[in-house]
């Protein structure tokens, strides 16, 4: 069984390379690149490498264009649930409030009406609270949809800009 180290595999690969171009060398064919070929290689290489930065600057432009405009999205979310903790502590207080007054009632009859008059001013809270929960909402569309907007306009100006 014989085994065989990498030294020895590179050390073939290096004699076969060198038979190969001593033979192309003994059919007279010259093996060095012509100076059109190299130029023409490296004007390729710069060109190539001018429009990678140039794709490159602009992926980092639309990077910083959605970071943005996560940030804006990320704060309307903070202000919905700032604005449901506020409605949902409103609640809980006016629920409150109406077991206070239940302990307090003196007949079945007071309690009916308190809880009455509880439902119906909770009806005209809740459409209140469903109107700054909307007002709310559109707000946080229009400022995001505003900030992306601003974002794009820059990075496209940006970009134009860099050409």
């Amino acid at each position: 069984m014989t085994t065989h180290s990498p030294q020895a595999a590179a050390e073939t690969v290096r004699a076969a390379y060198r038979n190969m171009t001593g033979q192309l060398g003994n059919l007279g064919l010259d093996t060095a690149t012509p100076a059109g070929v190299r130029d023409l290689a490296d004007k390729t290489v710069k060109q190539t490498r001018q429009v990678c930065d140039h794709t490159l600057n602009a992926f980092d432009a639309s990077v910083s264009t959605f970071e943005r405009s996560f940030d804006a999205v990320g704060q309307g979310a903070a202000a919905f649930n700032r604005k449901f903790i506020d409605i949902a502590r409103r609640n809980v207080a006016a629920s409150f409030d109406l077991a206070n007054s239940l302990t307090g009632a003196k007949t079945l009859t007071d309690m009916v009406e308190l809880q009455a008059v509880f439902l119906r001013k909770q009806f005209g809270i809740l459409a209140e609270q469903a109107e700054e929960v909307r007002a709310l909402s559109t707000k946080v569309t229009a400022d995001a949809v505003a900030q992306m907007k601003s974002q794009m306009t820059r990075g496209a100006s940006e970009t134009l800009q860099t050409r």
